[in-house]
């Protein structure tokens, strides 16, 4: 669905902040890149939409160069969610979910119909949320609105950019649970950014830990804790455990 062929990005044309990047995210796959905050994640999600321009290489979206594809086109036709949200506070939920699908031109109740379709999907009641405006929403609330935007014009890729960064621990535990089983009912291609490294093993098919502008390691959550290539990927792969452990020792007294 979604292939990077020796991919590079430079803002000066000096140093590369992502370097010969080879990358394939399957039909139906949930991949999270991991990696430190600089580790060039965030501009690898973004070259996939072109929100950041590749500087060399190839990139596939669906077997097709998206230098080739009209841009907003592009954007319209995968879904992404900020870490912020970034929902319009002028206008309401339902017409902050049915954006993109008015931009697309469809009819008034087809629009009404989605956002409804949309509110139940992610938890939301329609009757009691649908008028409401941003502000009125707490934080998990319009992040869930989020989810629905992303999702309104039927995209088969979604983008995550830290969707939970900004949220309390048990708010984000729920919507992850929620996301990861939106995937699975959708059959979503999805590419996840985080430097939670438990939220990364719950979550993914595979993680892609990410260090200089490339890929150290890709493989399932099991494979990278049974196997780590070498002592950082162990080192990051145990801090959860590790955590664990120090916490158990708290409840133990």
């Amino acid at each position: 669905m979604i292939e990077f062929k020796k991919v590079s990005k430079s803002y000066d044309g000096v140093t590369y902040v992502i370097d010969r990047l080879d990358l394939t995210v399957s039909e139906g796959e949930f991949l999270v890149l991991l990696g430190e905050s600089g580790c060039g994640k965030t501009t690898t999600l973004k070259m996939i939409n072109r929100l950041i321009e590749r500087t060399k290489g190839e990139l596939l979206v669906g077997g097709q160069d998206v230098q080739t594809l009209d841009v907003i086109c592009l954007r319209r036709s995968i879904g992404y969610v900020f870490q912020k949200v970034g929902l319009f506070p002028h206008m309401t939920i339902d017409e902050n979910i049915g954006v993109v699908p008015n931009l697309l031109g469809w009819e008034h109740r087809k629009i009404l119909a989605r956002c409804d379709e949309l509110m139940k999907l992610v938890g939301l009641d329609p009757k009691e949320f649908s008028k409401r405006y941003p502000q009125e929403l707490s934080g998990g609330q319009q992040q869930r609105v989020g989810f629905a935007r992303a999702l309104a014009a039927g995209p088969k890729i979604i983008l995550l950019d830290e969707p939970f960064g900004a949220l309390d621990p048990i708010t984000r535990f729920s919507l992850q649970k929620e996301l990861r089983s939106i995937h699975r009912k959708l059959g979503l291609t999805t590419v996840m950014v985080t430097h939670d490294v438990t939220e990364a093993l719950l979550m993914a098919d595979k993680i892609a830990i990410m260090a200089d502008g490339n890929i150290l390691q890709m493989a399932t959550p099991k494979e990278l804790v049974q196997h780590p290539i070498n002592s950082y990927i162990d080192s990051l792969l145990q801090t959860p455990k590790i955590q664990a452990d120090e916490v158990e020792e708290i409840y133990e007294g």
